[in-house]
């Protein structure tokens, strides 16, 4: 018998998908970042559902504070992907019957500051008692048809752009649960992104009404499994030929003999978006991610020949399917 463990997360998703009825002219089909409902008038509305488990999402040093917050931030992030403003929130909490007083008021903090740091509520939602602290957000919100940016889309000849580097969170990951050496001027930058994530929401709503991305998906998985998504969803290969690798990252890589790649394309945990751009509407992308209070940075393009890889310096190599995924004993 294969356990859970074995088939591991994405299989699972699919053992489950294989048993539901499709609903008719569905808006987003199985495996986006977000659901989709027709509600006429040329408009959608846009649902998201994520969980946080103590146990698998939360690292150590991580406050309760901080982990209700990054509930928020993980399903943000794929409204984000998708240019879609959250409306509205509802919280399922399973809580262990031991915790104190204050650790669910630090709860209840970090949900709304979470909420608010991105201009939404939390409307309603349910508690059970649960053997886990387990927060579960489902998010609402609507957009018009033309504007909802898909993982399908991408083009030969589009560009590949992220909007921010890579490896901050997989490094300070590895400081956490590792105790690996770090220096001391590069501690709190690469601690941020695991305490502290965020969403780049501002950027996605500013891209979604420019008719410049042609797909769009949040790697919070990992940059190497985001790329290879993009392109199973459209029919398309890629080539990345400037690796979004932080400087903190190398640096850290270097220090403890680790290849810096694999924090580029593998580590997962970062909140960036990962996009396929027009080439003639690369300039207004970019302003209107300028605009936001961001940044694109180029690190591709999309090819007709159906393969990831990765080129630099004229050596090629192929990145991986390889990322996070739950029920897995490891990352693969």
């Amino acid at each position: 018998m294969r356990t859970n463990k074995r088939l591991g997360e994405r299989k699972i998703i699919e053992i489950i998908q294989s048993h539901l009825d499709s609903m008719p002219k569905m808006p987003i089909p199985f495996g986006d970042d977000v659901s989709a409902c027709d509600i006429g008038n040329d408009m959608l509305a846009v649902l998201k559902t994520d969980m946080l488990v103590d146990r698998t999402d939360v690292p150590p040093e991580m406050t309760l504070w901080q982990a209700a917050r990054k509930s928020v931030v993980m399903n943000v992030s794929d409204f984000a992907a998708k240019g879609v403003r959250p409306l509205a929130i509802l919280a399922s909490v399973g809580l262990p019957g031991n915790l104190a007083r204050n650790d669910i008021d630090q709860i209840g903090k970090g949900l709304n500051s979470g909420a608010r740091e991105y201009k939404t509520f939390i409307i309603g939602g349910d508690t059970n008692e649960a053997s886990d602290i387990v927060i579960s957000l489902s998010l609402f919100g609507t957009t018009r048809k033309g504007q909802l940016m898909l993982r399908s889309g991408a083009k030969p000849g589009d560009l590949i752009a992220v909007t921010g580097p890579f490896g901050k969170a997989a490094a300070g990951l590895k400081i956490l649960v590792d105790g690996l050496q770090v220096s001391k001027k590069s501690r709190r930058s690469l601690l941020e992104p695991v305490l502290m994530p965020r969403a780049r929401l501002d950027e996605g709503l500013a891209l979604s009404q420019t008719s410049a991305v042609s797909a769009s998906i949040d790697s919070s998985d990992g940059l190497g499994w985001s790329l290879h998504e993009i392109a199973k969803a459209s029919n398309v290969g890629v080539l990345v030929d400037s690796p979004p690798i932080a400087e903190e990252a190398r640096e850290f890589a270097e220090m403890n003999e680790l290849d810096p790649s694999e924090f580029t394309f593998y580590g997962g945990e970062e909140y960036e978006l990962v996009l396929t751009i027009k080439r003639s509407l690369w300039g207004t992308a970019e302003q209107a991610v300028r605009n936001a209070g961001g940044s694109l940075l180029l690190i591709g393009k999309v090819t007709a020949k159906k393969q990831i890889l990765m080129e630099v310096d004229g050596r090629i190599s192929i990145i991986k399917p390889k990322g996070w995924e739950h029920f897995k004993m490891v990352q693969v």
